[in-house]
């Protein structure tokens, strides 16, 4: 009878081994203090991170960061790829002090400005066609298709939990060229940004784009107008196949 009793118990471990942080957060609490002047929106998927911070009352853009994340066994670490409010500190690794309590993670560490205690609420885990971390590895120009290997320089975007952010930036000098993000669908072969902040033009908060959207061969193949009007064909394929880092 032991050994019925015990793989159970052996399943329960590893799930709790293995909580996932996939989706959409929004910080409730920092230091202990509500958050309501600001909104920060993260995003978690196939170990990567990103997070927007705008004002609530006009939003104006404040900052950006994201990058390679390692959670398991209460312990939780962040590297930067990118950061816009100290970009000193892209490339540096963070360790943290994780607490997942049903929909509720709580960060904990010291940094230099003292002890930092983050406290997040799930948006939402929902999954659809495009979850995941892309990188863009091509475009189509005139009926021609080109193709780029991504390394220091490159463009993400990340989705799940039905919001999605996208960024520009080089890991390598450090530059921040721009962001932006918000709720999305994607549904039968329809895909529709609702943007809730923009680096380069908050006056673009509250815009909706449609685009066409088909996964071939494992990649995203998006077409449709810019927000600019003009036509655009993009290609992005899975973060951790389409980028090569710098050696």
């Amino acid at each position: 009878m032991r050994k019925y009793l015990f793989l159970p118990l052996l399943f329960l471990a590893s799930w709790a081994g293995a909580q996932s942080l996939d989706g959409a957060w929004k910080m409730v609490l920092q230091n202990g203090k509500p958050v309501t002047d600001q909104e920060y929106v993260k995003i978690y998927q196939d170990d990567y991170f990103a997070f927007g911070v705008k004002n609530a009352a006009d939003n104006a853009f404040i900052g950006a960061g994201g990058g390679p994340y390692v959670f398991a066994d209460g312990k939780y670490s962040e590297t930067l790829d990118f950061f816009t409010l100290n970009p000193l500190q892209v490339g540096t690794t963070t360790p943290f002090k994780a607490e997942l309590k049903g929909n509720r993670l709580t960060l904990s560490a010291n940094t230099n400005d003292g002890m930092l205690v983050e406290t997040w609420e799930k948006i939402s885990d929902s999954e659809d066609a495009l979850t995941g971390n892309w990188v863009i590895t091509g475009r189509k120009r005139e009926g021609e298709i080109s193709r780029s290997t991504p390394g220091a320089r490159r463009t993400i975007k990340i989705l799940s939990g039905g919001r999605f952010q996208w960024v520009a930036f080089n890991s390598e000098t450090k530059e921040f060229s721009g962001t932006g993000g918000g709720t999305y669908t994607a549904v039968d072969g329809k895909y529709t940004e609702n943007i809730t902040f923009f680096s380069r033009d908050n006056s673009r908060v509250g815009a909706s784009l449609g685009f066409g959207f088909e996964v071939i061969d494992g990649e995203w193949h998006h077409s449709g107008l810019s927000s600019t009007g003009n036509p655009i064909y993009e290609i992005w394929t899975p973060y951790a196949i389409g980028y090569k880092p710098v050696k």
